[in-house]
């Protein structure tokens, strides 16, 4: 049995441990406010701009000299995957599920005789994969989104993915992230990048448009404006899946710390009944043996 001591020094540590799950949920809760709204307010540009590239992409099937970036390098034996992580930990199962996913993915691909390259965004995601697939990785970008998700991140992200593909050190590029719902619901999304394939949200919102058909003209014309827009678009949906991260992993974190906070209470109950009892069993001891004691004189 612990003595008083043991006790009190556990419940004292107990207490001290759920003064910083409860600081770091109320620290999640307010950057997730601000994640979600930033996340929320970005997918309506982010699907407008991928029905209307897709919409104009479907001039170019079947049509040889088209944007690369639309019509790929014309193989699918090397395939780049860009595993969005975080840097931190203590967010529950936030990062084991993007990487269960990202594992999975990459099993496919190589039992379809594929090569596979991983392009690591956030140091979890390198942590988790470099014992299984430490020879395909190829960089680790560690600094993004630790002082908040912005365009310039995201842009610089499309840009060495751009760079990479024009080498030929990949034909097709997909990023895994989770999708934010909610605080307690995220799902891992896996979107195809290059070649330029719309999302499922923007065919899904396209499938569901019953409304009339526009017909539209374009100055200057549907090439152009792809050599354009094509790389714009592979920053606006790293931007898109960055955003879906960090509210991803807030709401994770708070949800997380609230669990871990409640369960603190609970041992703190716990043990502080043990130590009530082993207190009484000490007094009742003690009490006995001193009336011991004096029936004896």
């Amino acid at each position: 049995m612990p003595s008083l001591k043991d006790l009190k020094v556990r419940i004292n540590s107990v207490k001290s441990t759920r003064k910083i799950t409860s600081a770091m949920k109320m620290v999640a809760a307010a950057k997730l406010r601000r994640a979600q709204e930033a996340a929320e307010a970005a997918r309506a540009y982010s699907l407008r701009m991928d029905r209307m590239l897709g919409s104009l992409a479907s001039s170019f099937k079947g049509v040889d000299g088209g944007p690369a970036l639309l019509s790929g390098s014309g193989r699918d034996q090397t395939h780049l995957i860009v595993v969005c992580t975080s840097n931190r930990g203590l967010c529950g199962g936030f990062n084991a599920t993007i990487v269960r996913d990202a594992r999975r993915m990459i099993a496919e691909l190589k039992g379809a005789g594929k090569d596979v390259k991983l392009l690591c965004v956030g140091t979890k995601g390198r942590g988790m994969l470099k014992r299984d697939f430490g020879d395909d990785i190829v960089e680790t970008l560690g600094e993004i989104g630790k002082k908040g998700v912005t365009y310039e991140e995201a842009d610089s992200l499309a840009q060495k993915v751009t760079v990479m593909f024009e080498n030929g050190d990949f034909d097709v590029c997909h990023v895994v992230f989770n999708r934010f719902q909610s605080a307690m619901t995220q799902v891992v999304t896996r979107q195809q990048l290059i070649p330029f394939m719309p999302g499922d949200d923007a065919a899904d919102a396209h499938a569901k448009d019953n409304g009339p058909v526009a017909s539209y003209l374009y100055e200057p014309d549907e090439s152009e404006i792809l050599d354009a827009l094509l790389p714009r678009n592979l920053a606006v949906q790293f931007f898109q899946a960055l955003l879906e991260n960090s509210a991803s992993e807030h709401g994770s974190r708070m949800t997380a710390m609230d669990s871990a906070s409640r369960n603190a209470s609970d041992m703190i109950d716990g043990l502080t009944l043990t130590f009530n009892r082993t207190r009484q069993a000490y007094i009742t001891k003690e009490l006995i043996e001193i009336i011991s004691g004096a029936e004896a004189l």
